[in-house]
């Protein structure tokens, strides 16, 4: 199989380029923003027809959650618009896309844990775009949207290296404590993302 990562660079995809390392797959293209900006049509289209993938594994996105109030137009963009740049041009070589989503689908006020069967209620620009991303995705067949939350690894900046930075030069900090989330180490999704893709069990 044939893999193309989408965002290489940010914490989650440099894992599954290293996951994919670890498990000796070395047929994978994982190209830059540079090398292909997912928002421009072309550029997607002449990757993704010149290495026909089997799988995209799509962890590009616009994840800067607050600065997406200001940021409308860059968000969708981002999340959804180049998502269905992704989709089109996985169905033309028929690969499988696996989208990577978020909690932020949800309006929160759910006692309890949340199931893929629940009916999503986004509330902020971010949310919205994310799961305007995910209906693009549903719009083709072979589709899996992976929902995840509080994502931290070694690469890339993420709450917990935060905390820990700024733990070194304060004796205490000031942290909201009204949200609930479940962390989510990019090794094991990474993992999981690959597991997925050698299978067919497609859906959210």
């Amino acid at each position: 199989m044939k893999y193309l990562i989408t965002g290489a660079s940010g914490q989650l995809g440099y894992d599954v380029v290293k996951e994919l390392g670890n498990r000796g797959i070395s047929s994978y293209l994982a190209p830059t923003s540079k090398q292909m900006d997912i928002r421009n049509k072309e550029q997607v289209c002449q990757i993704i027809q010149n290495y026909q993938p089997d799988v995209i594994i799509h962890c590009a996105a616009y994840t800067l959650v607050d600065k997406a109030e200001d940021e409308r137009e860059k968000a969708m963009e981002i999340n959804k618009e180049a998502t269905e740049n992704i989709v089109f041009n996985a169905s033309k070589v028929s690969a499988k896309v696996i989208y990577v989503s978020t909690d932020y689908v949800f309006n929160g006020e759910k006692e309890g844990t949340y199931q893929e069967e629940d009916q999503p209620d986004p509330r902020s620009v971010y949310g919205k775009s994310k799961y305007l991303g995910e209906e693009e995705a549903r719009k083709y067949e072979k589709h899996f949207i992976v929902r995840t939350s509080w994502v931290f690894g070694i690469h890339g900046n993420n709450f917990i290296k935060t905390m820990l930075r700024l733990s070194e030069n304060h004796q205490t900090l000031n942290v909201v404590s009204d949200q609930i989330g479940s962390p989510t180490y990019t090794v094991d999704l990474a993992r999981f993302l690959i597991d997925l893709a050698q299978s067919d069990k497609y859906g959210t």
